[in-house]
């Protein structure tokens, strides 16, 4: 992808010498652009063509388009310009949609012109071909996630300027035949790519194996449980798959995640390098050397022009490089999901009855739990780049009130003594930047000095397919084929890098441990709102009704607990110099005050809404259902 990246644009800047006659300088050839017959006997020069399509790669919820983690309430957005996203009660029927048949032209047209290209060496044309032809597929599988069954058009088409434009008007095709396209397509061209381990950026054997375990893993799961929502389909199958097919798409999802996990694709594994748990979870996301994990990323570089502003708008903001940071505040909801070390689900402790119960330090309540927990969210009282993370909401005194401050590390006089009465980094209610559930997010933030400065940021990349979702998507495909004990060998290869060190048996496979598991390993990497809806499970999960305390803190690893509202974990420091628990923490778990509605999926967000503009121009495109 480096190559591509420095071939963005194509300029000869070639001048033009000695004098010419009037007659030949009309005629001369401009030395500015390049003609289309060099460009397709140049490989360099198709590179920067096909470069353009990976740049046009169609993702959300990545380190670039961050911020929509806070609107599923595993996070909070702690700037005063996006409290809305927790305000709001409905999503709106055209949110995650995509319909860019521009994009769709232009691989097409690649493909085309290419195909003809007989100056290139064959090995070379068919690489190319089978990444234009993976780029897609790819965007294919964005547009059923979303959209449900689309017009599949797979040839340049032209307007023939006869006032007649019917012949370029397609139905939608079934979404089963859309996911059927993406998988036979990666069929296709798994063997033309290579199976190049080092190779990240660009398309490659492992990339599209991961493509169709994950494009048949979704087909199988909506075939499945979309009985669960007849209401949301429509008699054409534009929208929904036949719960017949469920269990192809299931043994298909397991072969080709199983052909990576197997090696025939490379050799990919898990990311282990580093002795402490957390940190290796963390360092899996940072670590661009020799990674086995990364199968697929979109990769940036310092000094290129393609940097993004990840670290910048998250990082701590007391021990930021500039005064930037705190933007996106993992959510108590998320927290609490990540089980304890002997398997058991149980919300963190912060009361014994109608007491609190005291800590010797702020970290001491995470103790004993998935070492994921650590390596996805900053922790109170951990470090970032060295430094220690100050979150703190106050002093709790021996008489039960609270001292605290409004401004970050603000300082007041204590029993005749001037203190510091809250942290440098939050929480304080309605305060932006800083971290307002008690919690910063860690995973994909760059730990390398100068990544959080406005003029250097961050070349971190993000990993579209990796290995871990792998083990996943096996273990789910053989749950979903009746073969437990082989779902619960991928889950615990997964767990105990984790440090979880009970395996669990075959009895212990549940569909709510399989969702468990994608929650807790996957968060904040863009698989939540889709699973969500490849379960049927989003208007349950979202269904628009407020969370207590109490809601909170119960039917942890459900996979239908609800997730409506995002809430935070508040330490204070005790204060009470009579007190043997003078000095320890207390916790209280806190709704911060921004949060003033409840999310609520309605059955037309299951797929998103079709422009007027497409069907008045193509009338033979059906509406999905509920809008």
């Amino acid at each position: 992808m480096k190559k591509i990246l420095a071939i963005t644009s194509i300029i000869i800047t070639a001048s033009l010498s000695g004098c010419l006659k009037d007659d030949e300088f009309l005629s001369k050839q401009p030395t500015n652009l390049i003609g289309e017959e060099q460009m397709w006997k140049d490989p360099g020069l198709v590179l920067s063509l096909l470069g353009n399509l990976y740049n046009r790669y169609y993702d959300i919820e990545t380190v670039e388009d961050w911020a929509s983690f806070a609107n599923l309430n595993d996070a909070f957005p702690s700037e005063n310009g996006a409290y809305g996203r927790v305000q709001n009660v409905d999503w709106g029927y055209g949110d995650w949609g995509t319909w860019d048949y521009g994009y769709i032209r232009d691989m097409n047209l690649f493909i085309k012109k290419c195909a003809a290209a007989d100056k290139l060496e064959e090995g070379v044309r068919n690489r190319f071909l089978a990444e234009a032809r993976f780029l897609r597929a790819s965007y294919y599988f964005e547009l059923a996630k979303r959209m449900g069954g689309v017009p599949l058009i797979l040839e340049p088409e032209q307007y023939d300027f006869s006032g007649n434009p019917t012949y370029l008007q397609h139905p939608r095709a079934k979404e089963g035949e859309i996911y059927d396209f993406v998988i036979s397509e990666a069929e296709a061209i798994k063997e033309v790519l290579p199976a190049n381990v080092n190779e990240k950026s660009r398309a490659t054997k492992a990339a599209a194996l991961a493509m169709e375990a994950r494009a048949a893993i979704y087909a199988g799961s909506i075939a499945k449980y979309g009985v669960n929502t007849p209401q949301v389909t429509l008699p054409g199958q534009e929208v929904g798959i036949p719960a017949e097919k469920a269990n192809d798409y299931y043994t298909k999802a397991l072969k080709a995640a199983k052909d990576i996990i197997d090696g025939q694709a490379g050799a990919y594994g898990l990311y282990t390098k580093k002795p402490d748990l957390s940190d290796n979870f963390a360092s899996l996301f940072t670590d661009k050397a020799n990674n086995p994990e990364a199968i697929f990323v979109e990769d940036y570089k310092l000094q290129s022009g393609k940097t993004h502003s990840y670290t910048l708008r998250n990082q701590p903001r007391s021990t930021a490089e500039e005064q930037e940071g705190g933007r996106l505040n993992p959510a108590l909801n998320l927290v609490e999901q990540f089980e304890k070390l002997d398997n058991t689900f149980a919300p963190l402790a912060t009361q014994s009855g109608s007491n609190y119960i005291y800590y010797n330090t702020p970290t001491e309540i995470f103790a004993g739990r998935d070492a994921r927990l650590g390596g996805t969210v900053l922790l109170p009282g951990t470090l970032f780049k060295g430094k220690p993370v100050d979150i703190w909401a106050g002093l709790q005194l021996g008489d039960g009130s609270v001292v605290t401050g409004d401004i970050p590390g603000a300082r007041k006089v204590v029993n005749g003594t001037e203190m510091q009465v809250v942290g440098y980094d939050g929480p304080i209610n309605g305060y932006e930047f800083i971290a307002q559930t008690g919690f910063y997010v860690r995973k994909y933030l760059d730990p390398t000095v100068g990544s959080g400065q406005r003029g250097v940021q961050s070349d971190v990349w993000f990993i579209r397919y990796r290995f871990g979702e792998m083990l996943l998507i096996a273990a789910e495909a053989a749950f979903e084929l009746n073969d437990k004990e082989t779902a619960k060998d991928y889950l615990n290869t997964l767990r105990t890098r984790a440090g979880l060190t009970t395996p669990l048996t075959a009895a212990d496979i549940t569909f709510d441990r399989i969702v468990h598991e994608r929650r807790v390993e996957l968060a904040f990497e863009g698989h939540y709102l889709f699973d969500m809806k490849r379960w049927r499970l989003a208007h349950i999960v979202w269904d628009g009704n407020a969370m207590t305390a109490a809601d909170l803190v119960s039917n942890i690893g459900s996979a239908t607990k609800r997730n409506t509202q995002p809430w935070g974990l508040w330490p204070y420091k005790v204060f009470d110099p009579t007190s043997p628990n003078n000095g320890k923490w207390i916790f209280k778990e806190v709704l911060p005050n921004r949060v003033l509605a409840s999310d609520r999926f309605r059955f037309g967000n299951y797929y998103s809404y079709i422009g007027d503009d497409i069907i008045n121009n193509n009338p033979q495109i059906v509406r999905n259902p509920n809008q």
